[in-house]
């Protein structure tokens, strides 16, 4: 018979691998839907629930130890502020619904669970990473076959970007649109690749068996698809830069270039992206020629011209309106200046120290700092970036990685640090560590790389 405490890790074990399973290919499919709001309650978060209850049953007996650790406090802390700013919003300032700012603050509690979920998966046998890789991979594997069958084959999408298609109805790729897979949006597919596919190229630079970096390549190959075929601009960008650290740190400067080349190379294989990035570069073009018109030439709006007399001078004939020039526009961009921002912004200088609560700027503000700012004012932004100053004062001593850890270790440490620079960039245009599908397996890698760089520091 099993001890308690085996038993007990076999269930942590397993539980992970679900969540790393279910979290991104299990379509969104509401399981009890919550009034006035998007949200819902899912399967995986009846999963993550129960996997928080093993962690407390098996961690509680070393409870004191949770609090003296520096990530520990610092996620208490922004909760903390997250808490307080729900009570200002609903009783000073009036700017939420309680029950859905409530639901909002209790899901940023949940994207932590899996963190202390990944710390303890790999805290006894470090072994266990060599399991939760494999399965990353068949993850990566599942992604692109579901996407490739919902652009050639017609195969459902399940999308939350509104409150109807929130539903789980089932829509059909059409000709010129993203590719989701089997996550709520492009967006968060695109990030979640630039998380995960430089770890995969780490591991194919690192290891040495023939048929594993065959395989590793053609799922690199497979993940960059999927990544042109979400048409996210910034995504590519941010995915190209993760990618150059992550080589940089495990000391393979030559294979930047050919990384670099064959990204660039699979642009071509997405004409949505190449339309994208030339509308981009379109809008810019006209901003700038605007400006170099108004102010390098007069303008054909100039007053008329005035007699000595002081009277307008007569003309010979009526001057016809010029027919106004067309303007390009990127609809994101436009939407994100013009909207989006502009209501965070707003929200922020209501209340600058705690913001105006959770859920009080809508669903989206396409920009993560800015919903911050807007949601849980200077005190959560602060609060929330306290999270990642204590999660590189735990990474760093064990820096260079090179040097403390080999193979499959190494890969994801480097892979995953190396990704941190590409998400933070993402973050300026997507609401990322609220996309639950993404935010969920971040915090459980963030979980892992900690505890990889504490046992070496041991």
């Amino acid at each position: 018979m099993q001890k308690p405490s085996n038993l007990l890790e076999l269930i942590t074990k397993y539980s992970v691998a679900a969540i790393l399973l279910a979290v991104p290919l299990y379509p969104k499919f509401p399981f009890i839907r919550v009034p006035q709001t998007f949200v819902s309650i899912r399967l995986e978060d009846l999963l993550i629930a129960f996997a928080a209850l093993v962690w407390l049953i098996g961690f509680s007996p070393g409870m004191k130890r949770f609090f003296k650790d520096g990530i520990n406090r610092s996620i208490i802390i922004f909760l903390a502020v997250g808490s307080v700013s729900l009570f200002s919003a609903i009783f000073v300032t009036s700017t939420v619904v309680p029950h859905v700012a409530t639901l909002h603050l209790l899901s940023r509690i949940e994207y932590f669970v899996p963190l202390f979920l990944g710390i303890e998966a790999v805290r006894k046998k470090p072994g266990n990473l060599d399991f939760y890789i494999k399965i990353l991979l068949l993850v990566l594997v599942w992604a692109f076959i579901y996407g490739f069958g919902q652009k050639y084959f017609s195969w459902p999408v399940i999308i939350t970007q509104n409150e109807e298609y929130s539903k789980g109805i089932a829509l059909r790729w059409v000709f010129g649109s993203h590719i989701n897979s089997t996550f709520a949006g492009h967006y968060d597919l695109a990030t979640f690749l630039v998380m995960t596919l430089p770890i995969i190229i780490a591991a194919f630079f690192l290891l040495k068996n023939v048929k594993q970096k065959v395989g590793l390549g053609l799922i690199v190959l497979a993940g960059l698809w999927l990544l042109v075929n979400t048409a996210s601009r910034i995504s590519l960008f941010s995915y190209m830069f993760a990618s150059t650290v992550s080589l940089f740190l495990i000391k393979r400067y030559k294979a930047i270039p050919l990384v670099l080349a064959v990204s660039v190379a699979f642009v071509s294989f997405s004409g949505n992206l190449q339309a994208r990035y030339g509308r981009l570069f379109e809008v810019g073009k006209e901003k700038i020629q605007n400006i170099l018109f108004y102010r390098l030439t007069p303008s054909i709006y100039a007053a008329e011209e005035f007699t000595v007399s002081g009277l307008p001078e007569k003309r010979a004939g009526s001057t016809p309106t010029p027919t106004p020039t067309p303007t390009f526009e990127d609809r994101s961009t436009s939407i994100r200046f013009n909207v989006e921002w502009p209501r965070a912004l707003r929200a922020f200088l209501k209340n600058p120290l705690l913001g105006t609560g959770y859920s009080s700027i809508t669903l989206a503000t396409d920009n993560d700092y800015l919903r911050l700012l807007g949601e849980v004012g200077v005190l959560g932004f602060l609060a929330f970036f306290l999270i990642f100053v204590n999660f590189g004062i735990k990474i760093l001593p064990s820096y260079p990685f090179h040097k403390n850890f080999t193979g499959l270790e190494l890969a994801f440490i480097s892979g995953f640090v190396g990704a941190l620079p590409g998400v933070f960039v993402n973050a300026i245009f997507i609401d990322i560590f609220e996309a639950s599908k993404f935010a969920t397996i971040f915090w459980l890698f963030a979980g892992m790389t900690v505890m990889l760089a504490a046992k070496k520091n041991e």
